[in-house]
């Protein structure tokens, strides 16, 4: 079954136990916990969906060792980057510049591949879809890859900014604005927008994507004087010796960075772990103006996470505008925010009772230095952990918004900070070396070898005794 009809099944499903149930006043708490029952069923739903590719049964399959670096001749890469090509209209050309730059990476960018594999789960989604919208080619998503590593945020040294590095000019030229507490640059969805009417216009000028990429890298004005020292030649390899330094190795940079997030797994390149894919992710939108640590406490997030997936905004403070600023997090938050909005502006007034200047540009208050928060484990209750941190479950439920007692496995809870003499969890065991993990709620075998840089293959051959479809709490995994 597809995915649509996974989802359709489920809403259907949820649908039938909501109608059979004759509804009163006093039966809305209940209400409220079928619908985090059904957010929270549909966030595991999207993150056990997501796919992590092939590169175990790859790695499996060629039996590699955790650290080793695989290398193959030119013939190998030249067939890999000719398969590509019958699947694109760009020219991934295998010639002397594009196989010196591949093997490049391949030896010396394999963390940056890493990396990057883990934060493409959250935007590749969001640029196929855009890319499809405006017909262009689903491979210039590795073009933020060149562009930024991915992070919304980076700066380069000349000003440019966000995921597709748009200098300010060209940002105001197609949309993006800019002002103290909003820069659209930083924007994913509405940089990426951009970012494929740019490219468009681009590859109309030119008509070759190459040609086309080094005008999006140098300007057009450079590129167009590069033709003209060439003798009018209309294709980037014979214009690329008269383009600047920079973009000459722009265009390998991009074929190189496609080639290895393509064949990541056959060069022993496992993904860093995704903490978030783009699919469980919901929006809402404000009708005042917030700060992020007032969202922060009310949701007991932490404020560095609000601030990960809401990149747009340049402080800490989401202002009130006209056409009303939206906040993006994790469906499930997003579904508590919607039912505590009025305690949001609540909190906001309390917090921020006289709006100044200094105010509004103040990281929010001292919250982290009153409470700490806690991760809920199997077999917790409010009762349990409200003993731990020497409180009582009416305080945990007051500053946590909490309407009844009952709680999840892997919900965060604010507590006071310096009540506990309780240790917290760990991760990862005793050992100062760390060779061993503990199995956590939600946990896999395959994300734990993911974790860790292993393959599945790998991690079974260190713990050959444990029943990997079995795990349970608190068990150890050996891990090197």
């Amino acid at each position: 079954m597809k995915l649509g009809g996974l989802i359709l099944a489920f809403i259907i499903t949820s649908g039938a136990i909501a109608q059979s149930y004759n509804w009163t006043k006093e039966d809305s708490l209940k209400g409220e916990q079928i619908i985090n029952t059904i957010e929270q069923s549909l966030d595991l739903f999207y993150a056990e969906y997501s796919p992590e590719g092939n590169y175990d049964s790859i790695i499996e399959v060629l039996s590699y060792e955790q650290d080793s670096v695989p290398t193959f001749s030119d013939s190998i890469y030249c067939e890999r980057l000719s398969v590509m090509n019958e699947m694109s209209p760009f020219h991934l050309d295998c010639n002397e510049h594009t196989l010196k730059t591949i093997k490049f990476f391949a030896r010396k960018r394999r963390g940056f591949a890493r990396v990057v594999l883990g934060r493409s789960k959250l935007y590749f989604d969001m640029f196929e879809a855009k890319l499809a919208k405006h017909d262009l080619p689903i491979e210039l998503k590795y073009l933020a890859v060149i562009e930024s590593g991915l992070r919304p945020q980076v700066k380069s040294r000349a000003g440019a900014l966000g995921l597709w590095q748009f200098m300010y000019g060209t940002g105001r030229m197609f949309g993006l604005k800019e002002n103290s507490y909003i820069d659209e640059r930083m924007d994913p969805e509405l940089a990426t927008e951009a970012a494929c009417k740019y490219l468009k216009k681009l590859y109309g000028i030119y008509n070759d994507w190459n040609l086309a990429l080094a005008a999006y890298n140098a300007g057009p004005g450079n590129v167009n004087k590069a033709i003209r020292r060439s003798g009018n030649k209309l294709t980037y390899w014979e214009v690329r010796p008269f383009l600047p330094r920079e973009t000459q190795g722009y265009v390998p940079n991009f074929i190189a960075a496609a080639y290895l997030l393509t064949y990541h797994g056959e060069h022993n390149i496992i993904p860093m772990e995704a903490t978030i894919r783009y699919p469980q992710l919901d929006t809402m939108c404000l009708k005042k103006g917030v700060h992020m640590a007032s969202i922060s406490e009310l949701l007991s997030i932490e404020i560095d996470d609000v601030k990960r997936l809401n990149p747009v905004y340049k402080r800490d403070y989401i202002p009130y505008t006209l056409k009303p600023q939206c906040i993006m997090l994790p469906a499930p938050q997003i579904g508590q925010l919607v039912t505590l909005e009025d305690s949001l502006y609540s909190l906001e007034k309390s917090r921020y009772a006289v709006p100044t200047t200094k105010a509004l540009v103040s990281n929010g208050g001292t919250s982290s230095k009153t409470y700490t928060y806690h991760k809920v484990r199997s077999g917790e209750t409010l009762g349990t952990i409200a003993s731990r941190y020497s409180t009582s479950v009416a305080e945990i439920q007051r500053i946590n918004g909490l309407r009844s007692t009952k709680i999840y496995v892997g919900q965060r809870l604010k507590v006071k900070s310096g009540a506990s003499t309780a240790t917290r969890p760990a991760s990862a065991t005793s050992s100062a070396t760390k060779k061993y993990y503990t199995v956590k709620s939600g946990d896999t075998f395959g994300r734990i070898a993911q974790r860790h840089r292993l393959s599945q293959s790998q991690l079974k051959r260190l713990n050959p005794r444990i029943n990997i479809s079995r795990l349970s709490i608190g068990q150890k995994i050996r891990i090197k």
